[in-house]
């Protein structure tokens, strides 16, 4: 075991998280409805029906056509889109400061699952509360907004943390990839029900805008209602440890904790080596999905039902995407599969340079779906074939996944927005992300005949395990 340079050791994290039994279907099927329940915040809040709002609100703060015009947000003016860009930026910045050090509280106080409710709720709750989102109160809910993509965050750190907990090695990528897909079912499911109250608000008798407000209300209590099924199926949190440090103890172990894994980071080149990878990978794959719609509107002019229908499409390709590559990295790997899946990627960036509107955009943006499900997928149980095995400390271990996560998107963003700024085009800008593709595929192509997970000297057996293989 890796130790600490403190004199006072702390009380281990409680092990017992080991104890659960791998592959049991109920828990199994009920930690995939949490994908069901949360994905409807990024296909309904932050890709189509919001983004769409928040334009029209700023248009009627404004009096103006345009929803770049400036907007007064504490005193200061800021064009109305690039508030709601920074808006993301602060939530994503904020939980990549904290979430290395709650995960590692939760693995230490054996509490997991409070922790993952504890967001959930904050995020669902932030979504309803939207419902109150008008012209007068444009700067509170941009609070609010920030608040449940905090929510959404999260919960996703502690929700990932379990995939190594209850699922056999051999089965962590079918079970993602069906994570995955449950998230895309369920999230279209209510994205069409919330259309059809918008399209059809007048024969409902309700005004367009409070039909859209309740569509915010629907996503926050499908997100709560829909978590109580994983929420009574994962296991109850053991708690800490026999002899662990009192309730007053818990701030300083939480550190204390982080350090340990911080410590076997550095010890576990193959896992640095992934996060590298999936850092510049991830920069260009997240940077497409949160900019597929502003490129459609700005770029190609499309309309707002030929926007929703191309999401739409995203989602449902994502679910065959998932399943496509989980069977491909069966038969030749994961890093292979995932080597496979960003070269495609690179195509892609060719791709949206010179698409125009019409059926080459429709068929860019299946392939979009196609390789965006599966890198997502894939890149989640990739990891969790590399972390330690039986390591009691899996929500620390998914803390620097996230970060890493939240930290390339943030950077991706910014990249892609200062070339469109520099260029007048967001062709340049797509066509510029291939850079972080091929930096990726480079990477990646580092652990190539290597096998995933490292044996670290000095660590105990039963925290890394046997071997896994790529």
């Amino acid at each position: 075991m890796i130790t600490s340079a403190s004199t006072a050791p702390a009380a281990a994290p409680d092990a017992s998280f080991e104890n659960i039994p791998k592959d049991d279907k109920r828990i199994t099927r009920g930690w995939t409805f949490y994908d069901w329940a949360n994905s409807v915040y990024p296909l309904v809040i932050t890709s189509s029906i919001f983004p769409i709002y928040w334009g029209a609100m700023v248009k009627q703060v404004t009096g103006t056509d345009s929803g770049k015009s400036p907007v007064n947000f504490l005193g200061f003016d800021v064009p109305g889109s690039s508030l709601l860009t920074y808006a993301i930026s602060a939530a994503f910045l904020f939980i990549a400061i904290i979430s290395p050090f709650l995960t590692s509280l939760a693995d230490f106080s054996g509490r997991k699952k409070l922790f993952m409710q504890i967001f959930c709720y904050l995020g669902a709750v932030s979504c309803a509360a939207l419902f109150f989102f008008t012209p007068d109160t444009l700067t509170l809910s941009t609070f609010v907004f920030i608040s449940a993509t905090i929510g959404f965050s999260g919960s996703i750190v502690f929700y990932n943390s379990y995939l190594p907990l209850i699922s056999s090695e051999e089965k962590y990528d079918s079970l993602s990839a069906r994570g995955f897909s449950m998230g895309y079912i369920g999230s279209v499911l209510l994205l069409l029900v919330c259309l059809g109250l918008i399209m059809g608000h007048e024969t409902l008798g309700l005004e367009e805008g409070f039909a859209t407000r309740l569509a915010f209300l629907l996503t926050g209590v499908w997100w709560a209602g829909f978590a109580q099924i994983p929420f009574l199926t994962l296991p109850a949190d053991p708690g800490r440890a026999a002899g662990a440090a009192t309730d007053s103890g818990w701030l300083l172990n939480g550190f204390h904790e982080l350090g340990k894994v911080w410590a076997q980071l550095r010890q576990l080149p193959n896992l640095k080596r992934f996060l590298l990878a999936y850092f510049t990978y991830n920069m260009g794959v997240q940077t497409v999905m949160y900019v597929a719609t502003i490129f459609g509107d700005e770029e190609l002019k499309l309309e707002s039902s030929a926007l929703i229908l191309t999401i739409l499409l995203l989602q449902i390709v994502g679910i065959l995407g998932a399943y496509l590559f989980s069977r491909l990295s069966e038969r030749i790997g994961n890093t292979r599969a995932l080597s496979w899946a960003v070269f495609i990627w690179m195509l892609i960036c060719v791709a949206g340079y010179y698409v125009q509107a019409g059926w080459s955009f429709y068929a860019l943006a299946a392939v979009i779906g196609l390789t965006m499900g599966a890198v997502q997928s894939l890149s989640r149980s990739t990891y969790s074939k590399i972390i330690p095995e039986n390591t009691p400390n899996t929500a620390a271990f998914f803390s620097f996944f996230d970060v890493t996560e939240k930290l390339s998107i943030v950077i991706g963003t910014a990249v892609f927005g200062i070339i469109a700024q520099w260029t007048g085009s967001m062709r340049n800008s797509i066509l510029s992300l291939i850079v972080f593709f091929i930096l990726g595929l480079i990477f990646l192509l580092r652990l190539r005949g290597r096998k995933l997970r490292d044996d670290v000297p000095g660590t105990s057996p039963e925290l890394v395990g046997s071997a896994a293989h790529q």
